[in-house]
């Protein structure tokens, strides 16, 4: 039998019922689709961080417009802002996976001590940085295998590795630091932490570590096996994923970054301390949530993290040069991530 086909009747215009068709299918879109709307949708939680760093920014403006119109004070921020961000970025996969990781710290503190006596030996500082970062490696190893193959919360582990650590480096070292004064002079300094045109040489580093890490975690295969293991693991398994061995990784990952952190604030003070990496706990995990990324797992930004340190790192250094005292720092810590908390809540739907 031969198919009947129904003719294409054409309308008063001349124009088929196809053509017109077409031509209404391209002058309609959903709204959705328009570029600029995309955009938003999708960097949505980066650019709520964003607006509340620029409105936080705005109040100092004004409180004291001639300390923030100065480069001096932005200068000091950037100097140390890199040390957070190399430990901030990793994380963002870690709370990603739907673990949490507070051994940071002292694997910071660890990493540094290695490449501080690598340093103090008479070695070349870039050995000092590869010891380091293979420090790093295995700590975070350690800790990833601690969570995953032995089946330990990662909230407990994680803080007893950091107790464990710490622990041991003020048993060894007896609470001394150590000088590392020749440091100014080699060239690992200058390469990594010198200034060029008044700009702090870290910044660079710490910015190129970012966009690495935002690409691996928006465009490689990693960081969507990262939010696929963080959102389902059993539907996660089901596709194939070590599930064991992404969990793993990312533990792995923050160990790295940790211990490039710890090189990093041994050569911007030419000195390592027995308590390095103690005081990044709390600023890098507010900067983790109030960066955008939720603690169910499943999804986070890294964009959105590093905005998040940017603006914890303007925090202490603001409310001083706006005329309160240091007293207030802690308060409006708090107000800031409970702000962000809650816009990121009404701005973002809950996946798990």
């Amino acid at each position: 039998m031969s198919k009947v086909m129904e003719p294409d009747l054409q309308t008063p215009l001349g124009r088929t019922r196809g053509q017109m068709a077409k031509e209404s299918a391209k002058e309609w879109s959903h709204p959705s689709n328009h570029w600029l709307r995309g955009f938003v949708l999708d960097n949505r939680a980066a650019l709520g961080t964003l607006a509340v760093f620029i409105v936080m920014m705005a109040v100092f403006m004004i409180a004291n417009p001639t300390v923030f119109t100065t480069w001096y004070l932005y200068s000091s921020v950037l100097t140390t802002l890199p040390v957070a961000l190399f430990v901030v970025v990793p994380l963002v996969f870690v709370v990603t996976c739907g673990e949490i990781d507070l051994s940071f710290p002292a694997t910071m503190g660890f990493a540094s001590w290695v490449f501080a006596l690598v340093v103090q030996a008479g070695f070349d500082p870039f050995v000092g940085i590869v010891a380091a970062l293979v420090t790093g490696t295995l700590l975070g190893f350690m800790v990833g295998s601690l969570v995953v193959y032995g089946g330990l919360s990662s909230l407990i582990a994680t803080l007893g590795m950091n107790f464990l650590l710490r622990g041991l480096i003020q048993i060894i070292n007896e609470g001394k630091s150590m000088a590392l004064t020749g440091l100014a002079d080699s060239a690992a300094y200058k390469i990594f932490s010198s200034q060029v045109f008044g700009i702090p040489v870290q910044i660079f580093w710490a910015i190129g570590f970012v966009v690495f890490s935002a690409l691996l975690y928006n465009r490689h295969r990693f960081g969507a096996q990262v939010k696929v293991v963080g959102d389902n693991p059993d539907s996660a398994r089901q596709m194939g994923i070590d599930v064991k061995l992404v969990r793993v990784k990312v533990f792995v990952f923050t160990g790295i970054g940790a211990a490039i952190a710890g090189c990093f604030s041994v050569m911007i003070n030419f000195t390592w301390w027995p308590t390095a990496g103690d005081g990044y706990l709390l600023p890098v995990l507010a900067s983790v949530f109030v960066g955008g990324t939720p603690t169910w797992g499943g999804i986070g930004t890294v964009v959105g993290g590093a905005i998040g340190a940017v603006t914890v790192s303007f925090i202490q250094t603001g409310v001083v040069a706006a005329g309160l005292s240091g007293f207030y720092v802690q308060f409006f810590n708090g107000l800031i991530i409970i702000l962000s908390l809650l816009g990121h809540k009404w701005n973002q739907a809950r996946y798990r």
